[in-house]
């Protein structure tokens, strides 16, 4: 009995002291915010790159020391890992949910997201998404929120932009299968014909393959103007490459996940040229994007990966509409969340009735001199 005596003796004595000091005794509220993307295989950058963004959100608001309901509330981020597979995604949403989590961002890829969502909408959870497939949206879950433009938008200023602006009447398009890759290659194949453009080779190849000469050379046949990948950066990169080695000289276009620090590193010299857009503004442009850009590398050590602002801004829209609800139930907040104005790193956020952004934005880059920059928006 005795060392029961003596840790009790300890701890009165410790409560003791924190009172005189003034401490406070009752511990802090904890609020649970979900997090997935693929944080291992080919698109982990991606998914370190946002779980970078997200967890700097939470930093800073718990730095802040936030009050929800009249008490300090600690946030923690619940990260999982969906290895970027349509299966995993109702599996790590369920797991979530059963953690008791108040809100989620993520996932990362529209094919994991779309099953996914499901399962928030059905646990009444806001899920805030970088997912760009017009589907996501279109479902009429209530719960779900996109945080840039969608492919709809995306792919149609793309083939625009390709046909009346770059002047280019012949296009290849090649998509990887996925929901992401071949939702904004439609959106662009589409586009380019209303423009006047054609398209003269249609190809799909898979979100797993590296060697694209066949692919390619088959192409190259039918002298295209340039060719419109709808994929991710692990393989636009060595299509760049494969391209520059079969002497084709065309430009090789993309949506927003080849516009990254990742392509240029993969493809080196070969990444010169070519052309890739954002659904939103250039970080730069916007009030605190360079701000933001200095911390981020301050505290990680490298430059941003490409949707690391993004995951940023999920987490503040989550933390400010709990903060006009004053509660942290998904019940409560999720109406502050659906008629929020916030001005956020990446946009100036503001929901319609489907949850897609009511301005959404779009910016296209070239890769000059080893960087991506800023050719239209």
């Amino acid at each position: 009995m005795k060392p029961a005596n003596r840790v009790t003796g300890v701890t009165c004595a410790l409560a003791t002291a924190m009172l005189l000091l003034g401490a406070p005794l009752q511990a802090q509220d904890v609020v649970r915010i979900g997090f997935a993307s693929p944080l291992t295989g080919g698109q982990a950058s991606y998914g370190k790159d946002n779980q970078n963004g997200a967890q700097m959100a939470i930093d800073e608001i718990n730095a802040r020391q936030m009050k929800i309901g009249g008490k300090v509330v600690q946030f923690v981020l619940m990260a999982e890992d969906d290895q970027a597979d349509p299966k995993m995604g109702p599996l790590v949403a369920q797991k979530l949910v059963d953690a008791k989590v108040a809100g989620v961002v993520g996932h990362f890829n529209s094919g994991v997201t779309i099953p996914a969502s499901k399962v928030y909408s059905d646990a009444g959870i806001p899920q805030l998404s970088v997912s760009t497939n017009v589907k996501y949206t279109m479902q009429g879950y209530r719960t779900a929120f996109r945080l840039m433009a969608d492919d709809g938008k995306q792919g149609k200023a793309l083939g625009e932009y390709a046909v009346k602006t770059l002047k280019l009447k012949r296009l290849a398009v090649i998509d990887d299968a996925t929901a992401y890759g071949q939702g904004l290659a439609d959106e662009f194949e589409q586009a380019v014909k209303a423009s006047g453009g054609q398209v003269v080779k249609r190809e799909h190849t898979n979100d797993k393959a590296v060697d694209f000469a066949p692919l390619l050379t088959s192409i190259k046949a039918q002298n295209p103007d340039a060719i419109f990948f709808g994929g991710y950066d692990q393989q636009a990169a060595p299509m760049a490459r494969q391209m520059k080695a079969l002497g084709m000289g065309m430009k090789l276009m993309g949506g927003e996940t080849m516009n990254s620090a990742k392509f240029i590193e993969l493809a080196g010299p070969a990444a010169e040229g070519h052309v890739a857009s954002t659904p939103g503004a250039a970080l730069e442009s916007r009030p605190g994007g360079n701000a933001f850009a200095s911390r981020y590398k301050a505290r990680y050590g490298q430059d941003i990966g490409l949707y690391a602002p993004y995951f940023y801004d999920g987490v503040m829209l989550i933390a400010a509409a709990m903060k006009a609800a004053d509660s942290t139930d998904p019940s409560k907040y999720l109406p502050a969340l659906a008629k929020i104005r916030y001005p956020g790193i990446t946009a100036n956020f503001e929901f319609d009735g489907r949850g897609d952004l009511t301005q959404g934005l779009l910016t296209i880059f070239e890769v000059k001199n080893g960087k991506w920059q800023v050719i239209a928006n």
